[in-house]
């Protein structure tokens, strides 16, 4: 570079001396003077055709090789120059005059210059540590106050001791003019000592050399000429590529010790050294707020208008694998053709000391250097996105979010959409195709979202599907970056390497881009690391025809570049619309809160999950009530149901056959027999069933009777919810049947009443449940034979002719009961036989089994009224029964019999009692609690179970404040950035 510079000023003085040499005739054309003073030096003369091409500085917008240095020209050592006809020492003189006066001018001014470009360069890549201020202690901006600079700036030279010590240019100049007149014989000798300096300084040769170079100066020209202007252009832009090449690893290299620069700053923090906490980054905020925003319900015209880039691909285009390169990590699920992505999947990218990665929902780090820990995060992204997809789909709307960190990764926020497909193959939902497209447009439909359009480039590009989305989200391409993916096969497999160019530029499609990008993603080993295959794809685009032949730009190749590019255009989307949706949010806000004083002006702005836990204290403080219960009124309630379960069995099964044998022995000896089998087969399972009903019918109404003016009908729902599944999960105590099954039997075989007063509760126990069961006859006996002649008149009704043939019946078996009080139970065929006739003989034709289905029921009232009336006779006979009804004709065993009863359904209810209150009731009360816990953790439960306006106007104003306060934050934080 200072050889350039110092030629370069070497140049402006041969064309001074061409164009102020006096006394010669003629001039010295351009041509003739020395090659690479024509092809280096003077490309700004019009007369010359072979001009090399300008060196650009600077690149395009997203190119990493930005402001790099240039290579330096290695050129030949070409011999050839103009020869003179006649040896002359006066000019070898003046050329090694010359010689000393150019080196020494060259040296000084193109040392500065070169000296303060390498500065500059320096300067820029030096990292930004704007932000690690912090890092630098203290004292150092306190060095002042113990050092005294002001010294120490009087002890160094001033400005004008250092002129002293730089060269005089003036009177170099003031030489070089008197060299210039002296030298003014001819331009033979012009020429000379020009071509010998030009050689001289280029070639770095003694000035001996330089001069005999001139000897085969015509045979050197003439080769010279046989070089075509092609092949000149090639070698030029050979050079060019392998420069940028060149820089472009010194770049790579100087971020990589950047990247384990900044990485060390980090770890000593983490580790404690500077004791300051660290501010949470930008784009970690920018993460949250997205967060929020996904689970918002836009039901107030506020739509999510934030940036994100949005990857979008035909199925196996590669949309995983350069999003990988992004993150430097192989983190997502693959398979050969199959469909792996099958949720959306935010990725937010940051920066950080560790290459970690952790789920939103989740604590855990995945170290991302381990494979282990890769292996674990690619099975646990499968897993949650087959959860989220429902039964009989194929893909699922619901988006994971993931956070990873590392050193060097750009900033951004990236969601990785499932693939476009074209057909929808065996094992996916009917309607996989139209999912796919109805999540990508919800994604894409952002004004400022920005669409990361990825296209393979190993496939025919008419065969790709998601084009034509794109260009009908992004019609004019002002938010969309298209990626070629595979070229290493498309330049392999493609006849026509312009078409490859053709499609980088978009001229295939009818879809616009912002840029334009060209990617390789490996060999399509899925085993290859990160590492190799950058490597692989830096290796490939130095070796590529396409760079060679400018079909790409450098800054159009590597996914680093691309990640660049990505960057800066989402952050500079996110600087231009994150302070209008802000704007937006805070006009929902004020119409929320107006809403809400208007509805609810007395109740607290309270969201769901608020209410749940509201909801959870009244339904804890319900069961602890429970508990509360008095044992009094846990057995009156347990011995009323179980009488009510088991009387129908007692006075069918147990107490009427034994009483129709007219026998005290036999009737003791059918009771015992019946009770004994009762009680060993059906008594304990139903007293259970019984106890487990009673125990349910007070918890429901413990949970649903209302609490006066501060019940609160909208948490009705939760609480029945809470009720039934909580009785689901109760089980009674496999045991208690056992133990229940012996009380009773020891309770029903105790006849021994002790005193008067248990023998007149037996008494009026029997009554009651006798004039119970001689109520139900009574009204069987009445839909039977119809309304009575008081009813008939009254009230307007008739029989019909059914009842009316049940009334004659009925009143030809009531004079049979007249006639013999004393009947047995069942009706002898010649007595069937005797009332068919009677009846028939009135007109009336009457099958047996009516007979005997009246009769059933006109005996049975016989026989209960027959019952209540012994019951009065028995109320004197206790006295009786202490001697056994010994001498005496009144016999009340019956009367022990519902003693018995009565005992057993009191030792019962007891014994309930006692296990409910000890155990069920505690149970039941982990159960809520087990229910409760798990409808904490279930968002779709509480957001069924806990609906209304009023619910969803307090979720939707909480979310709207929160989003608020986060971009307000984030707004702040991006302004101090800046």
């Amino acid at each position: 570079m200072w050889r350039l510079c110092r030629t370069a000023v070497a140049c402006e003085v041969c064309q001074s001396l061409v164009k102020h040499s006096s006394g010669i005739k003629g001039s010295l054309p351009l041509q003739k003077l020395h090659l690479v003073s024509r092809s280096v030096y003077h490309s700004h003369h019009p007369t010359l055709k072979l001009q090399r091409p300008q060196f650009k500085t600077s690149l395009q917008q997203f190119s990493s090789l930005t402001n790099l240095p240039l290579r330096k020209l290695k050129l030949s050592p070409i011999k050839y120059g103009y020869q003179p006809r006649r040896n002359f020492w006066p000019a070898r003189l003046a050329a090694r005059l010359l010689k000393l006066r150019y080196l020494i001018l060259g040296s000084a001014v193109g040392g500065g210059y070169t000296a303060k470009k390498t500065f500059d360069q320096w300067k820029d890549m030096i990292p930004d540590l704007s932000d690690y201020k912090w890092i630098v202690p203290d004292i150092v901006w306190e060095i002042d106050e113990y050092i005294d600079l002001e010294k120490i700036r009087k002890a160094l030279p001033n400005s004008e001791d250092l002129a002293k010590l730089a060269p005089d240019l003036d009177k170099i100049v003031e030489s070089l003019s008197l060299l210039k007149d002296f030298f003014t014989t001819g331009h033979k000798l012009v020429s000379e000592v020009i071509g010998a300096s030009d050689l001289l300084l280029l070639l770095g040769s003694p000035g001996e050399t330089a001069f005999r170079a001139t000897d085969h100066g015509s045979e050197s020209e003439k080769h010279y000429r046989k070089i075509s202007d092609k092949e000149k252009i090639d070698q030029l832009q050979e050079e060019l590529l392998h420069t940028q090449l060149k820089y472009q690893r010194i770049l790579e290299r100087l971020e990589k010790e950047n990247k384990e620069l900044r990485k060390l700053v980090l770890q000593k923090d983490d580790k404690g050294i500077h004791h300051r906490k660290l501010k949470k980054s930008l784009i970690d905020m920018y993460s949250e707020v997205l967060d929020v925003l996904s689970d918002y319900d836009a039901s107030y015209n506020t739509q999510d208008h934030l940036p994100r880039v949005v990857v979008v691909g035909d199925q196996s285009a590669g949309k995983t694998s350069v999003l990988e390169m992004i993150a430097q990590a192989r983190m997502f699920p693959r398979g050969s053709g199959e469909m792996m992505t099958r949720s959306p999947v935010k990725v937010t990218l940051s920066e950080g000391p560790h290459h970690v990665a952790l789920f939103k929902d989740s604590s855990r780090e995945f170290d991302l250097t381990k494979e282990e820990d890769l292996a674990a995060l690619r099975h646990e992204i499968e897993l949650r996105m087959r959860k989220n997809v429902k039964e009989g789909c194929t893909v699922s709307p619901e988006t994971i979010s993931l956070n990873v960190k590392g050193p060097g990764l750009q900033r951004m926020v990236l969601v990785d959409l499932p693939g476009v497909i074209n057909t929808v193959t065996s094992g996916m939902a009917p309607d996989t195709k139209e999912t796919i497209f109805s999540i990508s447009k919800a994604y894409m439909q952002n004004p400022n979202a920005i669409i990361l359009c990825i296209q393979d480039g190993s496939v025919d590009a008419e065969r790709s599907i998601v084009t034509d989305l794109v260009s009908q989200m992004d019609p004019h391409g002002r938010r969309t970056i298209f990626v070629l993916t595979k070229v290493d096969l498309a330049e392999k497999n493609v006849a026509s390497p312009s078409r490859i160019q053709q499609i980088i530029e978009g001229k295939l499609f009818p879809m616009k881009a912002l840029g334009y990008f060209a990617v390789v993603t490996g060999k399509g080993n899925s085993s290859e690391s990160i590492e190799a295959i950058r490597e692989y794809e830096e290796e490939f685009f130095q070796n590529s025809k396409l760079l060679k032949t400018s079909m790409l730009k450098a800054h159009q190749v590597t996914t680093r570049n691309l990640s660049l590019a990505v960057s800066d255009c989402f952050w500079k989307m996110v600087r231009e619309s994150v302070e209008q949706q802000a704007d937006s949010f805070k006009a929902t806000r004020f119409n929320l809160e107006t809403e809400w004083k208007n509805n609810y002006p007395r109740l607290r702005e309270l969201d769901r999950n608020e209410l749940f836990e509201k909801a959870k204290n009244e339904i804890l403080d319900e069961v602890i009530s429970l508990s509360q219960v008095t044992a009094k009124h846990w057995e009156e309630i347990l011995q009323q149901s179980l009488w009510e379960r088991v009387s129908t069995h007692v006075i069918e099964n147990i107490y009427l056959p034994a009483a129709q044998t007219m026998n005290s022995g036999t009737f003791n000896t059918t009771v015992d027999i019946k009770l004994k089998q009762w009680t060993d087969k059906q008594l304990p399972n139903k007293a259970v069933e019984v106890a487990w009903e009673t125990l349910q019918e007070e918890f429901s109404r413990f949970m649903t009777e209302p609490k006066g003016k501060e019940h609160d009908d909208i948490f009705d729902k939760l609480k029945e919810a809470v009720k039934e599944e909580s009785i689901k999960r109760h089980k009674w105590n496999d045991f208690a049947e056992d133990s229940l099954r012996v009380i009773q039997h020891n309770a029903l075989e105790d006849r021994s009443i002790s005193d008067k007063q248990q023998w007149d509760a037996a008494i009026y126990f029997m009554e009651e449940a006798l004039q119970a069961r001689l109520q139900d006859t009574e009204n069987a006996i009445e839909n039977m034979v119809g309304p009575d002649w008081k009813k008939r008149w009254l009230y307007w009704k008739n029989r019909t002719q059914e009842q009316c043939v049940h009334n004659e019946t009925k009143n030809e078996l009531e004079k049979m009961l007249k006639c013999n009080e004393e009947h047995p139970a069942y009706l002898a065929s010649d007595e069937i036989t005797t009332v068919r006739k009677n009846l028939e003989s009135r007109g009336v034709a009457v099958d047996p089994s009516l007979i005997k289905d009246t009769w059933h029921q006109i005996y049975r009232r016989h026989f209960l009224k027959t019952a209540l009336n012994h019951c009065n006779l028995c109320r004197r006979g206790f006295y009786y029964y202490q001697r056994h009804f010994v001498d005496s004709e009144l016999e009340c065993n019956d009367v022990v019999l519902f003693w018995r009863i009565q005992r057993m359904l009191a030792i019962t209810a007891n014994t309930l009692r006692q296990q409910l209150t000890n155990t069920e009731v505690r149970r039941l009360e982990k159960n809520v609690k087990e229910v409760l816990e798990d409808f904490a953790e279930d968002s779709e439960k509480k957001v069924k179970l806990l609906t209304g306006k009023r619910v969803q106007l307090a979720e939707d104003l909480k979310k709207v404040r929160e989003i608020q306060e986060k971009l307000d934050a984030f707004i702040e934080a991006l302004h101090q950035e800046k």
